[in-house]
Formats: structure tokens, C-alpha cells, sequence
């Protein structure tokens, strides 16, 4: 039976995201209500909350809708996770360029999720009636995943220069900031007048990235599938679990050094299969088990790079 007619639309997107929002004033207002370093248990255990609550929530998907919405649900969510990846070297780039405490890293990244979430709604909500209407979009889009997965691979092993960053150059522009930060505090008033600390100038930035990020991710979740709720709610459980993700192995990517050759892999794919979608239907097993074995194919590469290395440096 369809999802939509066991529970209808409305209750359907309020519940969902009442359920999010309320976990999210439980992480931040519970858990979190006071600044600290995220120790690697911590980061563990809320990592395993997220990728629990995303597969009891796809069995959900599979009992109301049946399989295929189930598989284009995983496939969305792991597209997802993996091109996420990209933001946690974003993030270890700023905070590192700014210098963050990293007591006060975890609410930064709760406020960017949570901006990213809303923006995520706007760009699948219109992406999909834009889709809709104008057909020709899908293969705009899939022409912009394969050449950002070509971009990609040209600059696998490049270290940006985050100064040159456009993004950090406008918000260093046009904010007016203070010279320290003051603990976890987004504003201050000094003299009179309201200025913005490092902590917002660092928080502007990350939502800056994260909309270059959506013009990626938006257009390959649509080459998985149309369906509004399915689309949005794998990129929501995917970008709840990324604070967590970043905690996790932000001090272990340089042992996955290869990783962004298997997400250019499947920007590729999913490129090309936006590309080809009005003469070749490729089933949606077919594209989770590709998105599966690029992923795994480029950690254990990662793996066997990181061994080998491991006697030179001894040497």
C-alpha cells in the first residue's frame, strides 16, 4: 500500500520532520546543553542513533511501500553519506583555518545542519516540480555530475588554499566581526555595537559550502528516484549523521585518502544514468550494488595504500 494513502501527506511530512526537530532540541538541549570536546565514544554512539534511526526508518519505507522505494531510499541515503564525506574535509578545513576550539565545534555544526536541512527541503521541493515540467533539466543535471566528478578526479591529491576561497572572502567582506572569539557566542555587543564573533563568521561560511554541495547532491538523489518524501527524508537522515560522522573519522580521512575516487565514481554514475534515462532503465539494485562496490572498492584501496606506505616511513 502507499505510504501517502496509509497516512496521508500532511500527517505524513509533519510528523517526519516534528520527530526530527525534536531529536534535534534533544541533541542540542539535552546532550549538548553545555560546550565540550565530542570524545570518539560519544561521536560512536550518536553515530550508531542516526544510522539506526535511517534503517528502522527504510524498514518502514519497505513495509508500507514495498521494495523498490526501500532500495531507492538506501541507495539515496548512501549517495548521501558518502558525498558527505566531502563536507568533513570542508569542515577540518575551516576549523582548522580559524583555529575553533573544539568544545564549541559540535554547536557550530548543529546550527549549519540545521540551515542545511531547511535548504535541502527548498531545493528537492522545487527541484522536483521544476523536473516535472521541464523534462530536459534531467540531462543539464546529469551533464553537471559528470563533469563535477571529472573536476573531482583532477583535483584528488590538490590541497585548496581556503583564503582563495570565494565563499570565505564574501562573509569576510560583509561582516563585521570581532578580532577573538567569545567562547561559544555567536554575537557580542562591544561599545555599543552588535558585531558578529569568528564562531558566526565560521558558521556563514559552512552554510556558504553547503549550498555549492547541494548543487551535487540534489541532482544525483533525483537520479534515484522522484518521490519527494523519499528523496528528502534519505538527505535529512544522511546530514543528521554527519556531526557525528565528522567527530568520528575526521582524524582517520587521511587514511581513506583514495575515498574521493570512488565518490567520483559514483558522481559519474549517477550522471550518467540521468544522461541515458530516456533510452536505458537501470534498475535500482543495480545502481545501489555500483554505489556499494565504488565505495568499498576505494576504502580498501585506501587500506592497502595506507599498509604499504606504512615500511617507506620506517625505511
Amino acid at each position: 500500500m502507499e505510504l501517502f494513502a496509509a497516512f496521508g501527506p500532511t500527517l505524513l511530512w509533519g510528523g517526519f520532520i516534528a520527530a526530527i526537530l525534536g531529536l534535534l532540541a534533544l541533541d542540542l538541549g539535552v546532550f549538548h546543553r553545555s560546550a565540550h570536546a565530542v570524545s570518539f565514544k560519544e561521536a560512536l554512539t550518536w553515530c550508531c542513533v542516526w544510522v539506526g534511526l535511517a534503517l528502522l526508518f527504510n524498514l518502514g519505507i519497505w513495509h508500507f511501500q514495498g521494495t523498490e522505494p526501500a532500495l531507492e531510499f538506501l541507495a539515496g541515503y548512501l549517495v548521501e553519506q558518502s558525498l558527505s564525506v566531502d563536507n568533513i574535509f570542508v569542515f577540518i578545513m575551516v576549523f582548522s583555518f580559524f583555529s575553533v576550539n573544539p568544545a564549541y565545534q559540535h554547536r557550530v555544526l548543529f546550527y549549519g545542519i540545521l540551515g542545511a536541512i531547511i535548504m535541502r527541503a527548498f531545493f528537492i521541493l522545487v527541484g522536483i516540480s521544476l523536473f516535472e515540467q521541464f523534462h530536459w533539466l534531467v540531462y543539464i543535471f546529469g551533464a553537471l555530475l559528470v563533469f563535477t566528478a571529472i573536476k573531482m578526479l583532477s583535483h584528488a591529491s590538490a590541497d585548496p588554499d581556503l583564503s582563495k576561497n570565494k565563499v570565505v572572502q564574501f562573509a569576510r567582506r560583509f561582516l563585521r566581526t570581532t578580532p577573538e572569539f567569545h567562547g561559544e557566542r555567536f554575537f557580542v555587543r562591544l561599545d555599543g555595537k552588535l558585531l558578529a564573533t569568528p564562531l558566526f563568521l565560521v558558521l556563514v561560511i559552512l552554510e556558504g559550502m553547503d549550498l555549492m554541495f547541494a548543487i551535487d547532491s540534489i541532482p544525483a538523489i533525483f537520479a534515484i528516484t522522484r518521490d519527494p518524501f523519499i528523496a528528502f527524508t534519505s538527505n535529512i537522515f544522511a546530514i543528521l549523521g554527519l556531526r557525528s560522522l565528522f567527530f568520528l573519522v575526521a582524524g582517520a580521512l587521511q587514511k581513506i585518502s583514495l575515498l574521493r575516487y570512488g565518490l567520483a565514481a559514483i558522481l559519474a554514475f549517477v550522471g550518467l544514468k540521468m544522461l541515458l534515462s530516456g533510452y536505458i532503465k537501470i534498475p535500482i539494485g543495480y545502481s545501489l550494488g555500483f554505489i556499494a562496490l565504488a565505495l568499498g572498492a576505494s576504502i580498501l584501496a585506501s587500506v592497502i595504500a595506507a599498509q604499504a606506505q606504512q615500511p617507506e616511513r620506517l625505511s
